[in-house]
């Protein structure tokens, strides 16, 4: 395959011309997550045949995808996708690091576009604050204050402001009502950092809600930084019958206030049909709602984390989505902030009820391997005529493997095994991502086998398991963002590095992707 390759001045033309993209950043999360372009999505290599079919559906739209400059897994990346029926693929001419030496900026951190958003709708909207001390202080004088953290469910669980109800900010609107149904008692909305204190505390405030609102200043590592005690392993969430609509008056105004369109079944299923545009179906409701039942071809996108975690569900930019709910205020309402983020965002009428029914996307089905039970390779450890390869993350290794396991992962397979004459083992938690990495990183060697039922069938047989928590070393750890991670692990360092990051990124913006967003007040000048 003869790979297209373009530079960065094309690049960045390409970014803001106003037609389709889907910019790739192949590299791992933990690179990733160090210094990438604005518009980067996250589609690490190893895990590319899993995820680029959900990430960017229509096989035709333009696709750039980019490293380090330096490890041609960019190229590698690009021959897969063309594999997987991807017909305008391009590479960017020396990777992130020639985007920078081209005078753009490269950014760290996860979820930048949504993440930049939220500092740029606390200055034009000046939501109102509360910091931690002063939540402190209310709750000791048992103040008659509501907190609700506005994160999933398995981000409440690892800590929480003691008393915190969790109400993801996607669920606000639809459940508010119930949650704090007295309109005097003040509301204060927190996440881990900021993004979700602001836009869910402003998202109450644009509906109208009487209640005082505010946003938790820092979230849980303000409080934590100001020496208050977080709970964890925390359970206590918004009840399933505290859904109403009371707010579906509220939330029509608002979404007609950011010209959000209502489009109806027809028109969606024609917009299926076209080939020049992509479409997403965004069912945005909880996991379990939908896993109870939704329409055919759509997507499970909640809709705090829509907002919040864009690029782990959109992976082109400028396609269409469509929000699906059933209750005619979800939807509506996040469609509101998506319209203001830049998004084609639109509400399908009728939700649904509305009888659409679009075909799913399908993922290509991964090539076979044979499978060795838990006993077998233990017997066959003991006669050292395997070498097993432990595919996992790298914290889940840290934390345990096989006795004799290596950790590799993907894009550095092959170099790790070169030299190996056994027969090889992988250990993965996904069969399909075992097989796609053994496909495109050991053809040529013996068909390697795969443990079946990963380390829990190891565990399961009762089988010895080692931890070795600085292997691999934390420099080898290409998939795991310490910047990210440290700052809930005690380190408030971390947690001040990660406040001060997220404060500081509206003045690494350019003018062009400052303008790409659309809040309704002129937005502050560039920061010097």
């Amino acid at each position: 395959m003869t790979t297209s390759t373009i530079d960065p001045k094309t690049l960045k033309t390409w970014l803001h011309d106003g037609a389709e993209i889907a910019l790739l950043d192949v590299r791992e999360h933990g690179q990733y997550g160090e210094a990438h372009l604005f518009y980067g999505i996250p589609l690490p290599f190893s895990r590319l045949e899993l995820d680029a079919p959900r990430l960017v559906p229509r096989r035709g739209v333009r696709v750039v995808v980019y490293d380090d400059g330096d490890s041609h897994v960019a190229q590698r990346a690009a021959a897969q996708l063309a594999a997987l029926g991807y017909t305008d693929v391009h590479v960017l001419q020396g990777g992130a690091p020639a985007w920078k030496a081209a005078g753009y900026v490269l950014f760290a951190g996860v979820n930048l576009p949504s993440k930049t958003f939220g500092e740029l709708a606390e200055e034009v909207y000046h939501t109102p604050r509360v910091s931690a001390d002063q939540l402190a202080e209310m709750l000791a004088r048992d103040d008659k204050v509501v907190v609700l953290d506005g994160r999933p469910v398995s981000e409440f669980h690892k800590m929480n402001i003691p008393s915190a109800t969790c109400c993801p900010n996607g669920e606000l609107a639809y459940r508010v009502r119930r949650l704090v149904p007295d309109t005097t008692t003040p509301i204060v909305i927190n996440c881990a950092g900021r993004t979700r204190s602001i836009i869910g505390a402003q998202t109450l405030i644009n509906l109208g809600l009487p209640n005082p609102v505010y946003a938790l200043e820092n979230g849980t590592q303000g409080w934590y930084l100001n020496d208050h005690v977080l709970e964890h392993g925390g359970t206590r969430r918004y009840t399933d019958d505290s859904g109403n609509t009371d707010l579906r008056p509220a939330a029509k105004a608002l979404a007609a206030r950011f010209d959000v369109p209502v489009v109806s079944a027809q028109t969606v299923q024609q917009w299926a049909t076209e080939t020049a545009r992509t479409l997403f179906l965004c069912d945005v409701r909880t996991p379990e709602e939908f896993a109870a039942g939704s329409l055919p071809g759509a997507q499970h996108t909640p809709g705090g984390q829509l907002m919040q975690a864009g690029d782990q569900y959109v992976g082109v930019r400028g396609a269409r989505l469509v929000l699906v709910d059933d209750d005619g205020v979800r939807a509506p309402t996040i469609a509101s902030w998506l319209r203001q983020m830049g998004h084609d965002a639109s509400v399908l009428e009728g939700g649904l009820a509305s009888g659409l029914a679009l075909t799913p996307s399908t993922t290509p089905a991964a090539p076979s391997l044979r499978t060795i039970d838990a006993q077998t390779l233990a017997a066959r450890i003991e006669k050292n005529d395997v070498a097993v390869i432990d595919l996992r993350g790298s914290m889940q290794f840290r934390a345990g493997h096989i006795p004799q396991a290596r950790w590799s992962i993907r894009p550095r397979l092959a170099a790790d095994v070169k030299s190996e004459t056994r027969q090889l083992v992988l250990v993965a938690d996904d069969a399909a991502l075992a097989a796609w990495t053994a496909a495109s990183e050991l053809a040529g060697m013996p068909t390697p086998l795969l443990l079946e039922g990963g380390m829990t069938a190891w565990r399961d047989a009762g089988l010895p398991v080692e931890a070795t928590p600085t292997l691999p070393a934390d420099s080898d750890c290409i998939d795991y963002l310490f910047f990210v991670h440290d700052r809930h692990d005690g380190n408030k360092e971390a947690a001040r590095r990660y406040l001060a990051w997220e404060t500081g990124l509206v003045a690494q913006l350019d003018a062009q992707e400052k303008a790409a967003f659309r809040l309704p007040a002129p937005l502050v000048t560039l920061r010097a």
